[in-house]
Order: C-alpha cells, then sequence, then structure tokens
C-alpha cells in the first residue's frame, strides 16, 4: 500500500485513469465497477489503482465514518463472486490531512478481462466506462500466461474442433457467462468468445478449464477427474459393498449425476416428537452436495491421478479431495469464515456460470448451518498434506 504522503500527493491531482475518488460508499455497485477498470489496467501502467472513498469531487474531505464495518464489506468485494476472475486489491483505512478515508488499492491483473456481473469495465483517462469489443480484445491478449493457475494453462495436443462440445459451449454455457445484452451487441465467433472467457489461450489452444467443463473425453487427459463413490454395508471399509459407481465426463456432468446419488442413498425417517410429525433426512442434501462440489472444484488437478472419493458408511459419509490447502487458507484456519484460497479460480467461475455456485467462499458455511438445522454433529475437518478429508456423521 503506498505511504500516507504519496496518497496525499496523488489526492491533489486530478482524477486519472490511476484514481477515482467518492465521499460516500452507498452504492457498492459502483465500487465494484471501480476496481474492475482498475484491474483491467487498459493503460497497461502495470501499477495499482486507486479508489478513495471518503473524498468529494473538489477533493475536500467529506467527513465519512470509515468503520470496521465499512473496511470488511469493501473487502468482502473481492470474492462476494460478482468480480471475476478474483482481484488483487487491498483495503486500508488512512487519515490523510486530518480527513479519514477508506483506499482500496487494486493491482493490474495478469488475467484480464476483469468483469462485474459479466460486464467489463475500463478507465479512459479519468472516466469508467464499459468496454468496447475492441477493448475486450486488447485486454485478452494483455495476459501474461506464465503467471496463471493451473486451470488456464494450454492442455498440449487438444485442439478446439476435436476435443471441446462446442454446442455444450454455444447452448449451456456462453448464455449463462455473459449477458443477454451482450451476446446481443457483439458478433463475435466461437473462438473469440472461447478467448474472452478465458477456454482457450490465444493461440488457439484448450485449457484446462475448457477440458474439464466442456471437452468430449476428460478422462483421456486427466485420468483422475472422476468421482469414486462406494457405500458400505458397515462401518469400515473392509466390509462388504452395497453400491459403487465411478462417476465420470465433463464436471457439470459428474456433479448432476452425483446430486442423484446423494438424493437415493439418503434414507428420511418420521420425526413424531412434536405435534406436526416432519420428515427428517439422516443426512441433509444441500450439506453433502456443498462438501462435495468443494472437493471437486478445489481439488489438485495438476500432479494427482486419485479421483475424489465418496464412502458411505453406516456410521458416516467420508469426502476425500486430492490436493491441500492452497493460497491464504492454511492447515489452521481452513474452514473459518473469511478463508478463502482458490487453486482453480477459473473452474470456481465456470461452475458459478452453470449455476453449481450461487456465491463464492459460503459452500462450508452452508453445509454447517443445514447440518446444524438437522441435528447432525458438527462437521469435521482433517487436512493433511496431500488431501483433505471432511467427514459428516449422521442425525442424532
Amino acid at each position: 500500500m503506498y505511504t500516507d504522503d504519496q496518497l496525499i500527493e496523488i489526492i491533489a491531482t486530478d482524477e486519472s485513469d490511476r484514481a477515482e475518488f467518492t465521499e460516500s460508499a452507498g452504492d457498492m455497485d459502483k465500487v465494484r465497477k471501480a476496481i474492475c477498470a482498475f484491474a483491467n489496467d487498459l493503460a497497461n501502467h502495470r501499477m495499482p489503482g486507486l479508489f478513495f472513498i471518503g473524498i468529494k469531487g473538489d477533493r475536500s474531505c467529506a467527513g465519512l465514518e470509515i468503520s470496521d464495518s465499512l473496511l470488511q464489506t469493501l473487502g468482502g468485494l473481492r470474492s462476494d463472486g460478482k468480480i471475476l476472475p478474483f482481484p488483487t486489491m487491498a483495503v486500508d483505512k488512512r487519515t490523510l490531512n486530518d480527513c479519514s478515508v477508506a483506499v482500496i488499492q487494486v493491482e493490474p491483473s495478469d488475467n484480464p478481462p476483469v468483469k462485474v456481473d459479466n460486464r467489463c469495465w475500463v478507465r479512459v483517462g479519468p472516466n469508467r466506462a464499459q468496454a468496447t469489443t475492441e477493448e475486450e480484445r486488447r485486454l485478452t491478449e494483455k495476459r501474461r500466461w506464465g503467471n496463471l493457475p493451473y486451470d488456464m494453462q494450454r492442455v498440449s495436443g487438444v485442439t478446439v474442433g476435436n476435443d471441446l462440445d462446442m454446442r455444450k459451449f454455444e447452448d449451456e454455457y456462453l448464455p449463462f457467462a455473459v449477458s443477454k445484452k451482450a451476446l446481443q451487441e457483439n458478433d463475435r465467433n466461437p473462438q473469440d468468445q472461447l478467448k474472452a472467457l478465458r477456454l482457450i489461450t490465444e493461440e488457439g489452444i484448450p485449457t484446462v478449464t475448457a477440458i474439464l467443463m466442456l471437452g468430449n473425453d476428460p478422462g483421456f487427459w486427466f485420468p483422475g477427474a472422476y468421482i469414486q463413490f462406494v457405500r458400505f454395508s458397515g462401518n469400515e471399509v473392509t466390509d462388504p459393498i452395497k453400491d459403487q459407481k465411478e462417476i465420470r465426463g465433463a464436471l457439470p456432468e459428474q456433479l448432476s449425476e452425483l446430486d442423484k446419488i446423494l438424493k437415493t442413498n439418503i434414507s428420511v425417517a418420521l420425526d413424531t416428537h412434536g405435534e406436526i410429525h416432519i420428515e427428517k433426512p439422516d443426512y441433509p442434501y444441500e450439506a453433502l452436495r456443498e462438501i462435495v462440489r468443494n472437493a471437486v472444484i478445489h481439488r489438485n488437478y495438476e500432479n494427482s491421478n486419485t479421483p475424489v472419493r465418496l464412502q458411505w458408511f453406516s456410521d458416516k459419509v467420508e469426502i476425500i479431495s486430492p490436493g491441500s490447502v492452497y493460497g491464504a487458507v492454511t492447515k489452521d484456519n481452513f474452514g473459518d469464515p473469511g478463508a478463502t484460497g482458490y487453486r482453480n479460480p477459473t473452474i470456481a467461475e465456470a461452475m458459478k456460470n452453470m449455476g453449481f455456485m450461487q456465491r463464492f467462499g459460503i459452500g462450508i458455511a452452508t453445509a454447517r448451518e443445514k447440518l446444524e438445522k438437522n441435528d447432525n454433529p458438527p462437521l469435521e475437518f482433517d487436512v493433511q498434506d496431500t488431501l483433505i478429508l471432511a467427514t459428516i456423521k449422521p442425525a442424532q
């Protein structure tokens, strides 16, 4: 973050494509658009952009109270799922010339175009505007591929024509990933659309995410990219197997098939303790669904051929995800509110686009809430160096 003297100097200058000011934080959508525009760095400054809250247009102090609650809200904009891909930003409270301000410092993205609700915003001089088709193309060409996460890397030997299901892309993915108005406003060909959505490289080679989400045969390229379901008749892996399946295909098909398996295996009893008899499952479907989806989305696809495993015992359900913690998430803070790290940010974005996630960072919290409401014991995690084991026990 810049020093106080540097920030004071920036405030004294005219509003530019690297600084924007507002006297209040009442319009969070405005703040998101500003973050998006700075992250896109259309002018290619390769320097942070700054959004000041508490400064009027004439650079005088707005007298705004900068509370901890406001700072937490601003920090939460990074991962609330509206700005994609996630921006790199810092939020801080400063006192500049006796004026309390909130400062958001936004780093240029390695992975543009960054969008808010599927709309791309840029800074053009002192103004913020929606990007044109040509400006989006320029942003796509700016990507620094060598710095990108594994799920955005190209898959050698793969081609769009032979290995991607373009019907699925056009009918099932594109309408959810791009706003209807944006689709109507431009006439991009499928190749350019795939590039804009980070599914192929500038050279036209499909990425890891493209193969896993839209591939004709993802298992050929990623042998461990499937879900192994086993139901045992007892409490140990040595007990007889009642049912087992290997769920393969593109990730959306895997999750859809798994939803059916979860619903089939959940037992429902009649709770007769109250005046009204209520059907009560041994496991809440939503809790199982959230933990399995987390396991699939955040697993290690780079150097593990182990599948996600769902082991259903008489006394518990175990969900095992290959790969350990990542980024800001550690063994100590795993599962804590606000502790988020995305090994596969483009897969997460694609899953959200296709409706398998509502918001980022709430899967574990949702599972815990559903378990508590259903009278299940608390969710348990065992975070190891090569895997994460989640254990869910039946309702009491």
